[in-house]
């Protein structure tokens, strides 16, 4: 069996266990909350096996999209005690925030798992500058600064310094340091780059900086972990802003196949270079941040998602507390339906452009 396909199968492997985590917590919650699991599938489409155990279905289906935990109500209209429209309004909140909660959850243990072997790390602490430097002074930076944000934005990480810089276009930045023990705001502050001659023998613009190289210890590499699964979210966050304001397009989405062939793709060139080691280490950073990117994008208040079920909830808990009266489920399943339909031509779209990508 060729490297090649052995990344496929990881990659499906990854992606079914990251759905499959996602609709086990709705599975876990639903049934310590006594609300009756009709079916738990993983995929979607005509069934391939299933095995009827108890009062629930457990099925595998045929398309490798998604899943489902079906529970007893969950459209409305139910007269079963134990359905999910008659459990109380905190339980159904919890039933539909798990999914989410799950796939942040194998995210950030993902996270642990690739920081803990690392020996040795950058961190955005200044150790020293060279003598080109322009960014260093008594009212600029100085040796020991630790870099906390960025034009207001957090750094979690070393890598993040250059990347909210290069979201930021020019060299005029609001920098914050931790200087012994206190911050420090150093407002519109120039940072100027110096075009100077590489190791390698060629030319590039630097600032001038060095930074610290840290061997973390083993409480600080769960902190990384921690880090680095806040720092996907803040990226799913800048992803959907740069969609919305256009820097960003529908052709740039990816979907199941998409998602399948990237992870071939790092696995490929990681261990062309690096070793089969290193390969699926990064396919497990790759799996993690969409294990993060999953449970943020599921909790947007949209139909069809956890988020907009969480949503309607709210709203319908405000109506029965302001008129004493439900907002009536049917229009619950007509938003839900156009979402989902919207949802799937999405899906579909971004599927047959990968796919066009991969030929």
């Amino acid at each position: 069996m060729s490297l090649t396909v052995v990344y496929i199968l990881v990659a499906i492997l990854l992606f079914g266990l990251l759905v499959l985590v996602h609709e086990f917590g709705h599975f876990l919650t639903a049934k310590l909350s006594g609300v009756q699991v009709n079916e738990f599938s993983l995929f979607m489409g005509p069934a391939i096996w299933k095995k009827q155990k108890g009062e629930t279905l457990y099925s595998l289906r045929c398309i490798p999209i998604g899943g489902y935990c079906a529970m007893e109500g969950e459209d409305g209209g139910s007269d079963n005690p134990r359905s999910f429209d008659k459990a109380a309004w905190w339980k159904r909140l919890i039933i539909l925030a798990a999914g989410a909660a799950m796939n942040f959850l194998i995210g950030v243990v993902l996270m642990v798992i690739v920081c803990l072997p690392i020996k040795q790390t950058v961190v955005p602490v200044i150790a020293s500058f060279e003598d080109y430097a322009t960014v260093n002074g008594e009212n600029g930076l100085q040796a020991g600064d630790r870099i906390v944000e960025v034009d207001g934005e957090k750094l979690y990480s070393y890598s993040d310094f250059s990347m909210i810089l290069s979201l930021n276009p020019g060299d005029v930045h609001d920098i914050t340091v931790r200087r012994n023990g206190e911050k420090v705001v150093l407002k519109d502050f120039l940072l100027e780059k110096h075009e100077v001659t590489l190791e390698n023998g060629s030319t590039g613009l630097r600032y001038g900086m060095n930074f610290t190289l840290s061997a973390p210890n083993f409480l600080e590499k769960l902190g990384m972990a921690w880090n680095q699964s806040l720092d996907t979210v803040r990226m799913v966050r800048l992803s959907l802003q740069m969609l919305l304001s256009g820097a960003a397009g529908v052709n740039d989405l990816s979907g199941p196949v998409g998602i399948v062939s990237t992870i071939t793709e790092v696995g490929k060139e990681t261990e062309a270079t690096e070793g089969f080691g290193a390969a699926l280490e990064n396919i497990l950073f790759f799996a993690a941040m969409i294990a993060v990117n999953l449970a943020v994008m599921n909790l947007l208040p949209l139909p069809a998602l956890d988020g907009g079920h969480v949503l309607f909830l709210l709203v319908n808990g405000i109506a029965v507390a302001l008129f004493k009266k439900e907002i009536p489920s049917k229009y619950l399943n007509v938003i839900n339906g156009i979402g989902f339909a919207l949802l799937m031509a999405l899906m579909l779209f971004v599927t047959f452009h990968d796919i066009v990508k991969l030929l």
